[in-house]
């Protein structure tokens, strides 16, 4: 049973969007809340979460500040933003504080569930906004002059497992498209995170796009 949390501070929205996650099979809310610090209290006592949804605009402490306070103690908690905002600038805000996925209020229910399932499955939701809005940034940064990585920092293989993961694969059916082992993907994922000093997976794909390591085309 995948557990979810949702901290917004719109009473009515909550309400609404909990009972609408309880009809999602393998899906059960196990806590709600309107404020950030409630939610930082309960995950002292309880660490059984697998995903929160976090509303952006709340008034003691904003969806950013509440995401890295999260995933400071919490870094296998996956962070679904979710806001009314869907500016270009709130989805880089978004970017920069580690979430895993954005959505906006006014998504359809499917794109919702699709995000949800996406994170458990690999780990991050990249849904129209934010992979518009990758576009637009590395289509105007390379036009810059900064420095290339060697060609070959990322293999050809982690290249390979960057586009299967970007089309919504789950390490498990890319183990089988390679016939690799599941945890060799794991690794592939992780080890990419790490070269590149990224929070998420996310952070990969965007070192990837920014030095000409995958194409724009790879998001669609």
């Amino acid at each position: 049973m995948l557990k979810l949390a949702l901290v917004d501070d719109h009473k009515l929205f909550r309400k609404s969007l909990a009972a609408l996650l309880g009809t999602l099979e393998g899906v059960e809310v196990v806590y709600e809340s309107d404020s950030g610090k409630d939610f930082l209290s309960f995950l002292k006592e309880n660490k059984d979460i697998d995903i929160a949804l976090l509303d952006i605009q709340m008034p003691e402490m904003d969806g950013y500040t509440l995401c890295g306070k999260v995933l400071n103690t919490h870094d296998t908690i996956k962070i679904l933003m979710i806001s009314q905002l869907s500016s270009k600038e709130t989805i880089r805000h978004v970017m920069q504080s580690g979430a895993h996925g954005f959505v906006t209020k006014n998504s359809e229910p499917e794109q919702l569930e699709l995000a949800i399932r996406n994170l458990n499955t690999t780990g991050f939701y990249l849904g129209p906004e934010l992979g518009s809005v990758l576009k637009d940034l590395m289509l105007f940064q390379q036009g810059g002059n900064e420095l290339q990585p060697d060609s070959d920092f990322l293999s050809d293989r982690e290249k390979e497992v960057i586009r299967l993961i970007c089309r919504g694969k789950s390490s498990a059916e890319i183990a089988e498209e390679l016939f690799i082992h599941q945890r060799t993907v794991e690794t592939h994922r992780q080890r990419m995170i790490n070269k590149v000093g990224a929070k998420n997976f996310i952070g990969v794909i965007v070192f990837a796009l920014k030095h000409n390591l995958l194409d724009v085309e790879d998001l669609s």
